[in-house]
């Protein structure tokens, strides 16, 4: 490179300001502010007013005007800068939004000085526009937190929509609605994916036509919409709404050719002074929402009811661990023969004592197994220990010892596991007879899928085993079913049975129950016998067995044994009298 060449090169101009831009005069500084390519100023407060010493090109595009006392600039950010200049500092940031919120332009503004120029009241203002770039990000948050179907606030848009109400004074006077759609997965899988969208917007604008205006809708998740709620008046309020919006959904929907009629579950968790978090009571209505599914009727959400829900996880926890560890233990509650007083059966009962030493009722375990699933992994347990239990008395006895074992089978064990293959393991590892086991089904088992469970019940009976119907008369009873199935043994629920004696209507109906198990040709075990004169009673009355406290409570394997013991040895004796 040439000498003069060298003498050419020049850097971009400095932006000046102070003596520099005096000595240079105002068509100077301009010249070089002109060379920057974003808006830029120099300002002098003096006097208790504002002048401008330069202003560039692009400062007077941006409209920020020439001459002060007219700038946008200073009239907004004039006691901005007086607090700068008149300040310690050399440079400050911020951000500027010039506008209405329509056609409004985002700036990130700078005010700087040299060091030596504190006292001048000078500075020199930079703006950068960013208008672009906000609303990009802006336009990306909106669609984060938007639902694309329906244009609603999405679970993460309602959820921070709460957080800023809290926020702004705590979410006492507010209520959330949750509303699942009933049967949307039908009309999903018979006509089509959108077909449901079309029935996602539709019911949407009924929902939202059925609110206040100050009400907040949101679309959080497939079939599930929630609301924000001012309350007025207390709960009542939000139950009102509710009302109103089960009426909106009342009249069908056309979606092809058809007309669907849509119903919904409703909960409803009112905010108080405890609720400090928005997706607490989004959970909250939530569960009451699946209550509400399952009562049939719109449900406000109640503390109790979710430390309830809270402990039956704790149950499943530990319910998992027990079956794991072989923690549970069966009891067996002896079955006699009316007519003779002889024990013929014994119903297996599943127990249970925590590590804590704790006992849980059945009752409590039982419904958490079949919520969770745990019942397939407990239902196969007990028939492993009930088939191990028989094998060990026979031993015991030097043979059969003559009674069998009812084991209860869950209906949602019939529904997931393999119910026959898995009682012919359990026979077939402890080396008895299928007809020592009898195998207890409830009337709700039928319902579920009839051809399922007819095929069951015909594969164990193939097995050898004997089948009862268990708490006969409190569920579905399908009299078809009766005669198609291969029922041995009808069980009179103990409901019918207890204050029989001084209850016509339940005389009546054990009466019709017992014809109809004769007329079918089966025999007949009656729950909850407690005292001698209903036993005597029910087998007037041609009952052929019963069960109860009068007998027996449930006893442990050897307590049971010895129990049936005794009873063997006193028939002996009865005998050989």
């Amino acid at each position: 490179m040439s000498r003069r060449s060298k003498d050419k090169t020049v850097q971009a101009p400095i932006p000046v300001e102070g003596d520099d831009a005096r000595r240079l005069g105002p068509s100077s500084a301009a010249q070089v502010l002109n060379m920057l390519p974003v808006p830029a100023a120099v300002v002098e407060w003096r006097d208790g007013r504002f002048a401008f010493e330069a202003v560039n090109r692009p400062f007077r595009i941006a409209g920020l005007g020439t001459v002060a006392d007219q700038s946008p600039l200073i009239r907004l950010l004039g006691d901005k800068i007086v607090a700068f200049v008149e300040s310690d500092a050399t440079e400050q940031e911020m951000s500027w939004e010039l506008g209405d919120a329509v056609d409004s332009r985002c700036f990130r503004v700078k005010f700087a000085r040299r060091p030596a120029e504190k006292a001048s009241g000078r500075c020199l203002v930079t703006l950068i526009d960013h208008t672009s770039e906000l609303r990009t990000e802006r336009s990306l948050r909106r669609e984060m937190l938007s639902d694309s179907l329906t244009g609603l606030p999405n679970r993460s848009g309602f959820a921070e929509q709460l957080e800023e109400e809290i926020a702004r004074g705590g979410m006492e006077g507010f209520a959330v609605l949750v509303i699942n759609l009933d049967r949307f997965s039908r009309v999903n899988a018979c006509l089509g994916g959108l077909s449901g969208d079309e029935l996602l917007i539709s019911v949407a604008r009924r929902v939202k036509g059925a609110l206040r205006a100050h009400d907040v809708l949101a679309r959080t998740g497939g079939d599930e919409f929630a609301i924000q709620l001012a309350l007025d008046e207390g709960a009542s309020d939000a139950l009102h709404v509710a009302k109103r919006i089960q009426n909106a959904l009342t009249t069908p929907f056309r979606l092809s050719d058809f007309e669907i009629r849509v119903d919904c579950s409703i909960g409803i968790a009112i905010g108080d002074e405890t609720v400090d978090e928005a997706e607490d009571l989004i959970r909250h209505a939530q569960f009451a929402m699946k209550r509400a599914k399952k009562s049939g009727r719109t449900e406000i959400y109640h503390s109790q009811a979710f430390d309830l829900a809270r402990q039956q996880f704790g149950i499943e926890t530990e319910l998992r661990r027990a079956i794991d560890n072989g923690a549970l233990s069966l009891n067996f509650q002896p079955i006699c023969d009316l007519a003779t007083g002889r024990i013929v059966s014994f119903e297996a009962l599943a127990r249970w004592i925590t590590e804590s030493g704790e006992a849980v009722p059945p009752t409590e375990f039982i419904p958490v197994a079949e919520e969770s699933g745990l019942i397939v992994p407990l239902g196969r347990w007990a028939m492993h220990e009930a088939a191990r239990t028989v094998a060990q008395w026979d031993a015991a006895a030097g043979g059969d010892c003559g009674v069998n074992v009812a084991v209860n089978l869950s209906a949602i064990q019939l529904q997931r596991d393999q119910i026959a293959p898995m009682v012919e393991a359990a026979l077939a590892a402890n080396g008895i007879d299928g007809r020592r086991i009898t195998l207890e089904l409830t009337e709700s088992a039928l319902v579920t899928d009839p051809d399922h469970i007819a095929r069951t019940m015909q594969a164990l009976k193939a097995l050898g085993t004997t089948l009862a119907m268990d708490d006969f008369g409190t569920g579905y009873s399908n009299l078809a079913y009766l005669q198609k199935l291969p029922i041995d043994v009808l069980k009179i629920d103990r409901s019918f049975v207890t204050g029989m004696l001084a209850d016509r209507d339940k005389i009546a109906i054990v009466r019709a129950i017992l014809s109809l198990a004769q007329a079918l040709g089966m025999r007949t075990t009656a729950e909850g016998i407690e005292t001698n004169e209903l036993g005597q009673t029910l087998a007037a009355l041609g009952c052929t067995y019963g069960q109860g406290y009068l007998y027996a409570r449930p006893l442990a394997p050897d307590d049971a044994y010895a129990l049936l013991s005794r009873d063997s040895n006193s028939a002996t004796t009865a005998s050989a009298s």
